[in-house]
């Protein structure tokens, strides 16, 4: 079992740019050790110059992003290399919702394997949160809603964000892709027991 996630509040930043692929997310630099600090190393082409200091023009570098806790992107996050530290990444930094028109999929199902959600919406919702979130850029505390599928902006506006059942359900129980499995522990047994009936050549007596 995991933390069941329900909903998270607090700063979002936007970084609107389509196709936003796993290399930009987690450099390969990063990934070198064992020890890796993959939170410190989130947007690490971005985040520092080639001496290692920061950009202070880069939106994770800027308070009150700093903090951030969402995440709004543009269409095919994650694309690129199947690396999970990609979403290891983000969630070591603090971010625990992404929002985007579109995901890769491997990222998709990574996402949802670690606890991160991973919130499609659609491109008008994208244009209307990235505008609420420049009108409240001094304090843009965001609040998504995973059971409701809402994300409100600080000025209490709602909007609408797609999460399937399938992949919303387990996160909100808390459960891993085990719990899951174990969930279905009877119905399982029940098709074992059916199918090495029918074929049990299939299916040899246990010594």
């Amino acid at each position: 079992m995991r933390q069941p996630f329900t909903a998270v509040e607090g700063v979002m930043a936007t970084m609107l740019s389509a196709n936003i692929n796993t290399d930009a997310i987690i450099p390969s630099a990063w990934l070198r050790t064992a020890t890796a600090d993959y939170g410190r190393g989130l947007f690490g082409g971005d985040r520092y110059d080639a001496d290692g200091r920061e950009r202070p023009d880069f939106v994770l570098n800027r308070p009150p992003f700093r903090s951030a806790r969402i995440l709004l992107a543009d269409e095919n996050f994650g694309c690129g290399s199947s690396r999970e530290a990609a979403v290891w990444a983000l969630l070591q930094f603090g971010i625990r919702c992404v929002l985007a028109p579109s995901f890769a999929d491997i990222f998709y199902e990574n996402a949802f394997r670690s606890g991160l959600l991973a919130g499609l919406v659609e491109p008008a919702t994208l244009a209307a949160l990235a505008q609420s979130a420049g009108r409240h850029a001094d304090r843009p505390v965001f609040r998504v809603d995973l059971p409701s599928r809402r994300i409100t902006a600080p000025d209490g506006t709602g909007y609408d964000i797609r999460v399937p059942a399938s992949l919303a359900d387990p996160l909100i129980r808390g459960d891993d892709a085990i719990d899951t499995t174990l969930r279905h522990a009877d119905e399982i047994e029940a098709y074992y027991i059916a199918a090495g009936a029918e074929r049990a050549w299939l299916y040899p007596a246990a010594e």
